[in-house]
């Protein structure tokens, strides 16, 4: 197959990504507002809690065996390798372009993460149900396509809210405390003096009367009691701990309905007794399949819809530094691809990936997507650098159409 037959393949599945991702757009703008705020938090929602587990799940069960989990080892060594690789260019691109110090946690996330779930998913099917795909057979092309696209996509949200969610928390919170000295500073020169905290007046002996009641009352307690208070207290400790582990909005986040989902995907694919009960035509409870695969099914252009309606932020947002938005945009099209070929060609070359072209390109693509659409939300946690994110998300998201189908054409050629 030609190079420009090649480019075709590749250009289609993002033409339907922009198309779809304008018409997102159109509906939340103010005049239209069918995707105003509102509806996309309630869209996003159904998406976060339904869509989205149903088509992870649900296609890891149909692909996924003990015979050939083994042979995608190499996947989640690959995703961490971009967030790494990505890391450091962004360090390097903060040292050379120096941009506001509450930009650099942003900079460093939108540089190590990427879109690893909504695009492969809208992408890849698109590409193997095309007439010039070089996989194969269209129909297996999909089912293992959507499998490996699920996977990078489990594997991106635990490395996203693991990795690089920390980034930007221990970063907003260097710019929160600069803030809070900044402000304490002005105001004590404003005021011209510095007032010292006294006691009022008959709080000292009161203090000093409690102190002392405490003490006699430690003194008085019998070792029997000290020991079952220091048990209830272990008790209550654990108790305390493991309570804020699972309240914990990171962890939740980890452990996200995606996430679950492949957890739930991986079980039923892997052991063959509940294989054989839900998957197939004659399985007993294949229906179940059938159920999960139809929600999945509207899964992808619901988040297409909602990823250009998100963009919509980037048009009213804050100034960015030009350079900076440049620098993200030379890291994530054109370094990081590279750094991807040497990488996938060399590990090929060394036997530890599969010779899978499908899976190759898989790959390859992890090294080429636009910035994670994960990244807004976390801003959003933090207050930090909101309007910027979508300055930088809108640039990078309109410059995908080209850049995703250079590499695209370029990774079809290598694995053909």
């Amino acid at each position: 197959m030609g190079l420009l037959d090649l480019f075709w393949v590749a250009s289609f599945p993002v033409i339907k990504v922009l198309l779809i991702t304008a018409v997102g757009l159109l509906l939340a703008l103010d005049n239209i507002s069918l995707l105003g705020k509102d509806a996309r938090i309630q869209v996003n929602h159904l998406v976060h809690y339904v869509f989205n587990p149903a088509l992870v799940g649900g296609n890891l069960a149909e692909t996924i065996t003990f015979e050939n989990v083994v042979l995608l080892w190499f996947m989640p060594v690959n995703i961490l390798g971009t967030f790494m690789i990505g890391s450091a260019l962004g360090w390097i691109l903060i040292k050379l372009t120096k941009p506001p110090r509450h930009l650099e946690g942003l900079i460093l996330g939108v540089c190590s993460a990427g879109n690893l779930g909504n695009l492969p998913l809208i992408i890849i099917p698109a590409i193997c149900k095309d007439k010039g795909s070089p996989f194969g057979d269209p129909d297996i092309c999909n089912q293992y396509g959507l499998a490996y696209a699920s996977l990078s996509m489990a594997i991106g949200a635990i490395y996203i809210w693991t990795y690089v969610y920390n980034i930007m928390r221990i970063s907003s919170s260097k710019v929160h405390k600069e803030g809070n000295k900044s402000s304490d500073s002005i105001k004590l020169e404003g005021s011209g003096e510095i007032s010292e905290s006294l006691p009022e007046k008959g709080s000292e002996p009161l203090n000093q009367a409690k102190d002392n009641v405490d003490d006699a009352y430690t003194l008085l307690l019998s070792s029997n009691e000290s020991e079952e208070k220091v048990k209830v207290t272990m008790s209550d400790k654990i108790k305390h701990h493991l309570g804020m582990i699972f309240g914990n909005s990171n962890f939740r986040a980890i452990f996200s309905p995606s996430t679950l989902g492949a957890i739930v995907g991986f079980v039923i694919g892997v052991v063959p007794q509940v294989r054989n009960f839900m998957i197939g035509n004659n399985a007993p409870l294949h229906v179940i399949d059938d159920s999960v695969n139809m929600l999945g099914e509207a899964a992808i252009p619901t988040i297409t819809l909602i990823m250009g309606a998100n963009l919509l932020r980037g048009l009213k947002g804050a100034s960015t530094p030009v350079w900076t938005i440049i620098g993200i945009i030379g890291v994530r099209y054109i370094l990081l691809p590279i750094f991807g070929v040497l990488i996938i060609k060399g590990a090929t070359h060394l036997g530890l990936v599969q010779l899978d072209p499908l899976y190759q390109f898989m790959l390859l693509l992890q090294y080429a997507l636009p910035p994670a659409m994960n990244i807004g939300t976390i801003t959003q946690l933090f207050g930090v650098g909101e309007s910027e994110c979508s300055v930088i998300m809108l640039w990078t998201y309109a410059l995908a159409s080209v850049a995703v189908t250079l590499w695209s054409t370029y990774f079809l050629w290598l694995v053909s």
